[in-house]
């Protein structure tokens, strides 16, 4: 997460140096790029899920960064092309104070999902209980400008798919035993994750702000390997604003 964060802040660094030497508007305002640096808000569910996968919605959080750029599609159709890259950073967050952990009978790539109290003991109080999913995405889409003379003004809406590479899988726990002792563990694991995902998604609303939605269309555990043999995929919503 450390090396993400410092990449982070060298793109928006990059990006802001660049629209220093672009031509502002006259207010001063959206810089003369021709693209946008998407920072995405939302929460993340699980369809298609037993009832042991419910999640927690408030901690089950999504923060998508993906700079698009733009392509026109012909002159003043209102249509543009904007392939893009960036970092899908997700949580799942399981009810009940439960977590995943290897399962040997499926291989060292597998998970199943048992209760804390297994690992740390039954008299803890259970503080934190996340688990991250990190991608590098790439996001396509084909977009729609109200506004055929300006596209960085006006209503628009976009279809499109993306493509996920996982780079980084781990659980954080946070636990306090009975007698006050408290510890925070973190572990990387594969968790038999599918090591790409792919789905359909639809942005729409202003260049400032916007609404999403993004649905998987692979399951996000490889066939097996996941706890109850689960074929769950990927639902996530929320808002976006540009920062440029």
């Amino acid at each position: 997460m450390k090396r993400l964060t410092i990449i982070s802040f060298i793109l928006l660094f990059t990006f802001q140096l660049q629209a220093q030497e672009k031509e502002r508007t006259p207010i001063g305002g959206r810089p003369n790029i021709k693209g946008d640096l998407f920072l995405d808000f939302g929460f993340n569910m699980l369809n298609n899920r037993p009832d042991e996968l419910n999640t927690r919605f408030i901690a089950s959080r999504v923060v998508n960064i993906y700079y698009q750029t733009q392509l026109p599609i012909g002159a003043n159709s209102g249509f543009t092309f904007n392939p893009g890259i960036g970092f899908g950073l997700e949580k799942l967050a399981f009810q009940d104070n439960l977590t995943l952990i290897p399962d040997p009978a499926k291989g060292p790539n597998s998970s199943q999902l048992v209760p804390i109290s297994e690992i740390y003991g039954e008299n803890i109080r259970v503080e934190t209980n996340t688990m991250a999913i990190n991608y590098l995405d790439i996001p396509i889409e084909f977009r729609y400008h109200a506004n055929k003379s300006d596209y960085n003004s006006g209503f628009r809406v976009a279809i499109g798919g993306k493509f996920g590479f996982l780079y980084n899988a781990h659980s954080k726990i946070g636990v306090t035993d009975s007698e006050g002792l408290s510890q925070k563990v973190k572990n990387s694991r594969e968790y038999g994750l599918s090591p790409i995902r792919y789905g359909a998604y639809t942005r729409l609303g202003f260049p400032g702000f916007n609404l999403w939605a993004y649905y998987g269309l692979n399951a996000l555990f490889e066939e097996e390997s996941g706890p109850f043999g689960t074929e769950a995929s990927q639902f996530n919503f929320g808002v976006s604003v540009a920062l440029f």
